[in-house]
């Protein structure tokens, strides 16, 4: 219990996702029944990463009499923008008491992804429905809204008074460590105030929370703080606990929020024993902070970029050791960690073409070095249409240049982020990924490419592939310290790398090792765009409206 708080990271602990409400209405479904209109219900899948098995996620309520249904009962999704979160909506006619829904007429389908839903025009998005032969099956519209508890962050000050004397020599020193119910009953560590010395009445600085880490979204789920007297050798002693909600916090400063602080295990012992202090709320006040949702709906379009390592470390890929070795059986690494990364990242730019370059090769006809060649083989014109695209260029590129070197990154990074510097009104923002097998050779123009960039709306993603030493990329990822270049600092940290083979399934499965890799390479990328958002002040566009659903057929 006590190596838990001592091990606390607030940055890792991984706090609930954005709740999504998917709303969802048809258009002229088929009619089955024979005197009367289909009586539809829409039934939702998600599919399971690893396996591929579709579970089913809910069902809408069944409206009668209708071939264009506006349902009420609405899907409500966990949202994680690093996740390729594969929907099924499958619509039935219902026409008996049953509920297994293979009991019922079939009226179509659709496959899509949530990330596709919220990347639509005001998060608004219209598909055919298919699945039986010969038929039109008529249209099915969603309409994402991300719920509203979600972006409320909670800032919150507390005082304690009287609390138990710890320390042989001194006062005690010190923390409160909040933890908010599971459903399961179990709690979960989601915030530590600082330690203050010597003290038994200390008042703590205000703290800032997501609203979602304190309750996650249910305001009277308990809330657990536990005071402890820190210990330099981190075997902190417990002073005692108590809990509360966060409806109960919102309410504010008042009577009912000075919170006695108990001991269980003194007050079995003692008769006497009322309580190891008090603890009382000083202030309270919540504010609504813009979410990557908000800008995505409001029409901000990620821009993806990628940088492919030509040089000749990587072997002839003509031979099977090569890690560009285009086999016919399976994907190396290289277009692994691009169509990981590609596919997710597509659902948020509506014009799905994609900028694609190589560095480290000599190019035709004269063998000249370039380090930042367009796969597209067109100066003009860098980009490739879809990820498919990116892919088709690339092994293109493997049989007409020659793999040679330096590592240069530098040049790709300052091509991206002049195109970043045209636009930085919130409309766009950049994602450039460079997969490298190897050390960077030009690692000081590098740095000073990436402090340049870091105040720009640009997030770099390198993937290391093969089995390299890559610990200089380490100095690039500011995660541990910001990057630095000539004594100025990067003004946010705006670089993720990883080693592709820390993601590599065992058992073989690529499908796996792609969806870990992305998972992990893109988790930084909504605050990295809401921290760009922030520092200069931008606000999302109000929600892009689309069409309205058409009028001649509301049916409630």
């Amino acid at each position: 219990m006590m190596a838990s708080i001592g091990e606390f990271d607030p940055l890792n602990t991984r706090v609930p996702a954005t709740k999504i409400e998917v709303t969802v209405s048809c258009r002229s479904l088929l009619d089955v029944d024979t005197f009367s209109k289909s009586d539809p219900v829409v039934v939702l899948y998600l599919q399971a990463v690893g396996t591929k098995e579709w579970r089913e996620s809910g069902r809408t309520e069944v409206i009668d009499n209708t071939r264009n249904p506006d349902f009420v009962r609405k899907f409500v999704l966990d949202f994680f923008f690093e996740e390729k979160q594969n929907l099924r909506f499958d619509v039935y006619n219902v026409d008996s008491r049953s509920c297994n829904i293979s009991k019922h007429d079939f009226l179509g389908q659709t496959f899509c992804t949530l990330g596709e839903i919220i990347g639509s025009t005001g998060g608004r998005m219209e598909r055919t429905l298919s699945g039986i032969p010969g038929k039109k099956c008529g249209v099915i519209i969603f309409a994402a809204e991300e719920l509203s508890n979600c972006r409320d962050i909670a800032t919150m000050q507390l005082c304690a008074n009287k609390l138990d004397k710890k320390d042989f020599f001194g006062k005690s020193d010190p923390f409160l460590v909040f933890y908010r119910s599971n459903e399961d009953g179990t709690f979960t560590i989601c915030h530590k105030t600082e330690v203050i010395k010597n003290t038994l009445n200390p008042a703590w600085q205000p703290f800032t929370i997501p609203v979602r880490a304190l309750c996650n979204g249910d305001f009277d789920r308990t809330v657990k703080i536990d005071v402890y007297d820190w210990d330099r050798d981190g075997s902190h002693d417990f002073i005692g606990e108590f809990t509360t909600s966060y409806r109960e916090l919102s309410r504010g400063q008042n009577q009912f929020n000075v919170y006695e602080v108990l001991n269980p295990k003194k007050k079995g012992k003692k008769k006497k024993y009322v309580n190891s202090g008090t603890v009382t709320l000083l202030s309270f006040k919540v504010e609504s902070e813009y979410t990557f949702v908000d800008f995505i709906r409001g029409g901000t379009q990620l821009n993806f970029t990628v940088a492919i390592d030509f040089t000749a470390s990587n072997g002839n890929p003509s031979q099977p050791t090569s890690l560009h070795y285009m086999s016919p059986y399976q994907m190396n690494a290289y277009a692994m960690a691009l169509k990981a990364v590609g596919e997710i990242i597509q659902d948020y730019d509506s014009d799905k073409l994609f900028p694609a370059y190589g560095f480290g090769a000599k190019l035709p006809p004269d063998g000249k070095i370039s380090h930042g060649f367009p796969l597209s083989g067109d100066a003009e014109n860098p980009n490739c249409v879809s990820i498919e695209g990116v892919l088709e260029a690339y092994f293109q590129s493997l049989r007409t240049v020659q793999l040679y070197g330096p590592t240069n990154f530098a040049p790709v990074i300052n091509k991206v982020a002049n195109c970043a510097a045209e636009i930085t009104d919130g409309s766009q923002y950049f994602v450039l990924l460079m997969i490298t097998d190897g050390v960077i050779s030009d690692m000081v123009q590098t740095k000073e490419a990436v402090v340049n960039a870091s105040g720009l709306p640009l997030s770099i993603i390198i993937v290391g592939v093969g089995p390299a030493e890559f610990d200089a990329m380490e100095e690039l990822d500011g995660d541990e310290v910001r990057v630095s270049s000539r004594g100025r600092l990067a003004e946010r940290d705006i670089v993720q790398f990883v080693p592709f083979r820390d993601y590599i399934d065992r058992s073989g499965n690529q499908v796996l090792s792609m969806a870990r890799l992305a998972k992990d390479v893109l988790a930084e990328i909504p605050d990295q765009l809401l921290s760009f958002m922030k520092s200069r002040g931008v606000e999302p566009r109000p929600a892009l409206s689309s069409s309205p659903l058409p009028e001649l057929h509301r049916h409630i």
